[in-house]
């Protein structure tokens, strides 16, 4: 767990913005990875916050930080998806999906699209900054276009920056055992319900209708507390594994508070 202000004794600050900078430099030379959650404010289902990508990857990025290393990003909230315009209005990912054919419909509260050239630039910038600060390892997840976009540019990133990125399906299970292997059905209901259960409410679902922008195993069948807890402790263990062996192979970061020549800008 990490701290968030609350005073609990024993616990690991691994947000990003939380931490000050000696504490920064001490996690980065202990271990030089990031964590980005890629998330989205998109309609999942009446059942789940609008928030539920970044929700669930930063959940999980939080526990594999706080379990051996590395420092969690915040989450972003624009990502790319599929678009269509129908009566010159635009329409996106689930608008189109969730309804049947040449009938889309607006789902409220997305509000995240970027197209791919805007979006693939945008990771540029995070790669390069991170590349920057002392990164050697980048693992990005949450929406799916985001994640998949992510991993296409894998060599880019690479050849351009000197990072090594994977996703968490690369790292964890890309099928059904995976992390947000769905859209708001058993799989996502699931791993929001054991990260953040106070912000699922399934009983918004109605028994004899068919839930809007949920795709995949019902949730109202196959969704649980438990079912979430053991998802995640097995993408935990996997995921941990992996990156622990890609660092042991990696020089050392050596970043250190230094400076010369600073400036007096204090007024008395």
């Amino acid at each position: 767990m990490s701290c968030r202000g609350d005073g609990i004794m024993g616990c690991e600050k691994v947000l990003y913005e939380e931490l000050q900078p000696d504490e920064f430099i001490d996690r980065i030379n202990a271990f030089p990875v990031a964590y980005l959650p890629l998330g989205t404010l998109e309609w999942h289902g009446l059942h789940l916050p609008l928030g539920s990508d970044g929700i669930q990857s930063r959940g999980v990025f939080e526990r594999i930080a706080a379990e051996i290393g590395g420092i969690v990003l915040p989450m972003l909230f624009l990502g790319p998806d599929s678009a269509t315009r129908v009566d010159d209005i635009a329409y996106y990912g689930m608008d189109v999906l969730s309804f049947e054919e040449g009938s889309p419909q607006q789902l409220e509260g997305s509000a995240y699209h970027v197209d791919e050239e805007l979006f693939g630039k945008l990771l540029d910038v995070i790669m390069h900054n991170l590349s920057r600060a002392g990164f050697r390892v980048v693992v990005a997840h949450g929406h799916g276009p985001s994640t998949m976009m992510f991993a296409r540019k894998k060599q880019e990133f690479q050849d351009k920056f000197g990072l090594i990125t994977f996703n968490l399906w690369e790292l964890g299970y890309p099928d059904a055992e995976g992390i947000q292997t769905d859209h708001a059905a058993a799989n996502e209901t699931s791993l929001v319900m054991a990260l953040r259960p106070e912000l699922v409410n399934i009983e918004k679902l109605s028994a004899d209708s068919i839930p809007v922008g949920v795709w995949g195993v019902d949730p109202r069948k196959a969704a649980s507390t438990a079912r979430g807890k053991e998802l995640i402790d097995k993408n935990v263990k996997r995921a941990s594994e992996r990156i622990l062996e890609i660092v042991s192979g990696l020089p050392p970061v050596r970043r250190e508070i230094n400076y010369r020549n600073v400036k007096n800008k204090l007024r008395a």
